[in-house]
């Protein structure tokens, strides 16, 4: 499946308008036809510092704007010698950049971004909506930048979670004993929310340092552990550092799929570790793809699709409303609050969801046109994994695998158990697993 970049999967060009060469000169650009070699928006990232951390360059812009947009601290930090006119961010954001900025066409428009604009900064919004090429970005260091270098902690082998407009939930990925993870919070609320989540994940021995105002003049670091954080709400712009301990007896989770069974929440409908393990490498996740998990049961193939990367997407579709609402517990209990659950009985619940990258179906094989529907919603290099028990669905897979190719295989996993005084092999269920890849009618 072909992917738009960044810049192409918001709104149209023509949304934009306006100027600001590089070289500070005027330069009209007609509406609809930005011109690519010419930026239209100057992107300044500041600090704490305010002002007096600005390099030449930043400062020389801002002087300069006839417009600058920002939050109303950002905008606060400036002096009165920028004297274009202060406009403050609406709510919601993101849907506002269009016509705010086109209402400003022709002039001088400078934004304002807290530390790095392309650092889950304003600058990445602006660049999907209006493309990379309309924006001219002057960067400041970012909090992480910062916060490392206070730490001590090398940025390239330090984790980085933000929690901005996000739930606390997303943390417990990169939760691993030994690691670093810096926070970016949400506000003042946030260290204690992390320290709660922490408790909960085991992970309550682990060291927190709050880092405040990093680079201003008020900077101040708050330090404890996770279990015995009694730290009032500070100042709100904040970062999190975390030193990950995980608590003697704490279920140990790891980055490769086959989590342990038990952590998941559970009514009997779970693939088993070793079958899950296998059929994630059939599935073969990359980053920024997408699963339907159909069929869910407890989710876990769908949450640890996401939890192979960041940018992993999915949809896990369940017929019934208990078993959906496991899924939801199970994706927040294991970091992967993003999963969207669908509760139908699908084929009809398949209608209208994103294009997949992969299809994984783990129930209602036999459910008429169930298995056509998924293959036909694949785009031409699609990947399809069904598992069965069944031998009524092992007969359907094994008549597409006569159409179609790919590998069909049989799972059969025993486990070691006491007989008597001794021990002996306890077989589970074989699974039966068809995993194949969609050629275009050239291929075939």
């Amino acid at each position: 499946m072909l992917r738009k970049p960044a810049g192409e999967r918001g709104l149209p060009m023509e949304c934009l308008t306006s100027t600001a060469h590089p070289n500070g000169s005027d330069q009209q650009v007609e509406f609809g036809h930005v011109n690519a070699a010419s930026p239209t928006v100057t992107v300044v990232g500041i600090g704490a510092d305010g002002w007096a951390g600005l390099p030449a360059a930043s400062r020389d812009a801002l002087l300069r704007a006839e417009v600058l947009i920002g939050g109303a601290r950002q905008l606060d930090l400036l002096p009165a010698d920028c004297a274009g006119e202060r406009v403050t961010w609406p709510t919601p954001l993101r849907a506002a950049v269009p016509g705010l900025l086109a209402a400003h066409a022709g002039r001088r428009v400078c934004v304002l971004a807290s530390g790095d604009p392309m650092f889950y900064g304003i600058g990445r919004t602006l660049g999907e909506i209006a493309g990379p090429d309309t924006l001219r970005v002057l960067p400041h260091p970012s909090s992480v930048s910062y916060a490392c270098a206070r730490l001590g902690w090398p940025v390239e082998e330090t984790d980085v979670v933000t929690l901005v407009g996000r739930p606390a939930a997303g943390l417990t990925r990169v939760l691993h004993d030994g690691r670093r993870v810096l926070v970016l919070s949400a506000g003042a609320a946030t260290p204690a929310a992390v320290a709660a989540l922490l408790r909960e994940q085991g992970y309550g021995s682990s060291r927190m340092r709050v880092l405040e105002q990093l680079g201003g003049e008020r900077e101040r670091q708050l330090d404890g552990t996770a279990d015995t954080w009694e730290h009032p709400a500070g100042d709100p712009l904040n970062v999190i550092a975390v030193d990950c301990v995980r608590d003697l007896g704490a279920l140990r989770l790891g980055t490769v799929p086959g989590l342990p069974d038990e952590a998941y929440e559970s009514d009997g409908q779970l693939t088993k570790r070793y079958v899950r393990a296998a059929t994630l490498a059939a599935l073969a996740p990359a980053p920024g793809e997408l699963l339907w998990d159909v069929g869910g049961g407890s989710g876990s193939i769908a949450i640890e699709w996401m939890r192979a990367h960041p940018s992993c997407h999915a949809v896990s579709v369940e017929r019934d409303a208990v078993r959906a609402e496991r899924i939801g517990r199970n994706a927040q209990a294991l970091g992967v609050p993003g999963l969207r659950v669908v509760t139908g009985r699908a084929p009809a619940a398949l209608a209208g969801l994103p294009v997949p990258d992969a299809v994984f179906i783990g129930g209602g094989l036999t459910a008429p046109g169930l298995l056509a529907a998924c293959w036909d919603a694949l785009p031409t290099g699609g990947r399809l994994v069904a598992n069965t028990v069944t031998l009524e669905s092992e007969a359907l897979l094994t008549e597409w695998y006569r159409r179609h190719g790919g590998d069909l295989v049989r799972l059969a996993v025993a486990h070691a158990v006491p007989v008597g005084g001794f021990t002996g092999w306890r077989q589970a269920m074989p699974v039966t697993q068809w995993a194949v890849t969609k050629a275009g009618e050239e291929e075939r």
